[in-house]
């Protein structure tokens, strides 16, 4: 078994996506509210003209099932084999309407949920009731079970938990969550995490745990990643949050989302240097720090973190013998300051 801390960590991954060219006038060197509003700035360019009757066009495009270009996605759909068209995940694109069967558009943060509320949606209506960032394809009839239902915890497939809240089902969570994600950045406060969610909220600017659990959960598919080249072209700006889930966790902490430029291994603390040293023959990673760590943690690639070992004799070392080949990342905290690194195992 081999360790690869530093360099060949960052090789493995971020070569696998390069960072997108719409973002070369952001700075990614900042964290917390600081790269918040500096992302709001960036996402808010976008057309004034685009309207609620566009994105019935769009959808087909943006939500074009990637394993039969005849249909889309339905969000919150799981079964397309079980004869009820309640559940269906894909839908013929010609089939849109407002009867059984057929699908419309859902806006995933309900409208009336927003503070103020978003205001009337037909064909002509412009601004935040026609971004099409917050729309999805949906069943008619699934559309009306959720109506604006807050999202809450739960597992499975799609449906009503606790309290008359709303589960978007495990394959729909991480969309769900980045195009929160997207909301409140691009809106502030008018949608505020909590307007369309519940649970304890955490970082600089509140953000729901929740959310950032389901973005570590449930990583951009290929799905996903067709929706932002054709909004960007139609509507004028990104979901960043799609583009890279690590910006969540540079902005508001919590779980370690999938990093896909490579921003984890480039952040900058002044104020202390980590450096991780692989000792082959115990099969220990050895920590350098300039204070002592007051804790760390090791997360999969997919945010699952992981319990660590015990500091072996009272040096500060994580035995990682035990970690299967992969890609891992672990946190670490000293005097206040965070240091994210990877750690490549073969």
């Amino acid at each position: 078994m081999k360790f690869y801390p530093l360099l060949l960590c960052l090789l493995g991954t971020a070569s696998l996506f390069a960072q997108q060219p719409y973002y070369n006038d952001v700075d990614l060197s900042l964290t917390g509210q600081d790269l918040y509003l500096e992302l709001q700035q960036k996402i808010s360019i976008a057309s004034s003209t685009y309207t609620y009757g566009d994105i019935r066009d769009d959808v087909k495009i943006t939500d074009e099932d990637p394993a039969n270009t005849n249909n889309v996605l339905l969000v919150y759909g799981y079964n397309d084999s079980d004869g009820n068209c309640l559940t269906d995940r894909t839908r013929d694109k010609d089939d849109f309407g407002g009867t059984s069967c057929e699908y419309n558009r859902e806006h995933v943060f309900a409208r009336s949920n927003a503070n103020p509320p978003m205001g009337s949606a037909d064909n002509g209506t412009t601004g935040i009731a026609a971004d099409p960032h917050n729309v999805r394809p949906a069943d008619q009839a699934m559309n009306g079970l959720k109506s604006n239902k807050k999202f809450a915890s739960g597992s499975g497939n799609a449906g009503d938990v606790s309290s008359g809240n709303w589960y978007p089902g495990d394959e729909w969570k991480g969309d769900v969550a980045r195009m929160m994600m997207y909301m409140y950045t691009r809106y502030g406060d008018r949608c505020l995490p909590s307007l369309q969610g519940v649970g304890s909220t955490q970082g600089s600017t509140d953000m729901l745990v929740l959310y950032l659990q389901w973005n570590a959960d449930d990583p951009v598919n290929e799905f996903e990643d067709q929706r932002n080249p054709h909004l960007e072209n139609v509507y004028g700006n990104r979901n960043p949050f799609i583009d890279n889930p690590y910006l969540a966790t540079l902005i508001w902490g919590g779980p370690i989302a999938e990093d896909r430029w490579g921003l984890a291994s480039t952040e900058d603390f002044d104020a202390w240097e980590l450096t991780l040293a692989p000792n082959p023959t115990s099969e220990v990673v050895e920590v350098t720090s300039e204070w002592p760590l007051d804790s760390y943690s090791i997360y999969t690639i997919t945010g699952q973190q992981i319990t660590p070992s015990i500091p072996v004799n009272g040096a500060t070392t994580i035995n990682v013998s035990s970690l299967a080949d992969g890609m891992y990342f672990i946190s670490f905290e000293a005097n206040g300051q965070r240091q994210v690194e990877r750690l490549l195992v073969e």
